[in-house]
């Protein structure tokens, strides 16, 4: 259904039309979709945040959190940070938006556990989101591979949400990391530096006054 829909939106996205509220209904329901199927189209999400700007009375403060959440399975891209600039002062304020900032704070800052305790109380909403902590813990993962050489296996776990060992395996297969022990091999940092040779073209004008000056 994301495709199909995804094809009719488009046609409602082209020129003028973006920003006629009487699209919302469509609009909206295609996020819904979104949540459900584990699919994501940042530019409708982004048109519908600015219908709300430019008509305030169509306001709908649970697609916002909609937008917003699934933005943050976007992490690392800026997705989260362009929604966000979207809304009103007074739209950020209000619960459950003021939440999802917060939870949008500690990934930003790598708290991690905390992030998996707040969480808790979105629960609810989270689970109509398919995929969100799958996507969550494909960021922290990024932002583990980048950070570490090795990892207390129990550390990663915690980080991951308090996940399973059967479920810890299937990460590490899925980027190609090594378990001893208690640690878990990620990489070699060094391995990722990438080297670059720097060639400076120096002309004799521009050193000859210098030369000049030392004698």
């Amino acid at each position: 259904m994301a495709d199909q829909m995804r094809a009719h939106v488009a046609t409602l996205l082209r020129g003028i039309d973006r920003y006629n509220p009487e699209h919302l209904p469509a609009l909206e329901r295609y996020i819904e979709v979104q949540a459900k199927e584990n699919t994501y189209d940042l530019e409708a999400n982004l048109a519908v945040l600015k219908l709300y700007q430019f008509n305030p009375n169509y306001y709908q403060i649970s697609v916002a959190s909609l937008i917003l959440l699934k933005a943050l399975t976007n992490l690392p891209h800026t997705d989260f940070v362009l929604c966000k600039c979207l809304l009103e002062q007074a739209n950020l304020e209000e619960e459950p938006v003021q939440r999802i900032m917060l939870l949008s704070d500690l990934l930003e800052t790598c708290k991690f556990k905390e992030f998996w305790i707040e969480v808790q109380d979105y629960m609810d909403t989270i689970s109509g989101i398919t995929g969100f902590e799958d996507s969550i813990r494909k960021f922290i993962c990024h932002v583990v591979g980048i950070t570490y050489q090795t990892i207390e296996r129990s550390l990663l776990q915690e980080l991951l949400g308090g996940i399973s060992d059967a479920q810890l395996k299937q990460w590490m297969t899925k980027y190609g990391w090594k378990e001893g022990g208690d640690q878990v091999y990620i990489a070699n940092q060094e391995d990722n530096i990438k080297t670059k040779n720097i060639t400076e073209k120096i002309e004799f004008e521009h050193v000859a006054g210098i030369m000049a000056m030392s004698k």
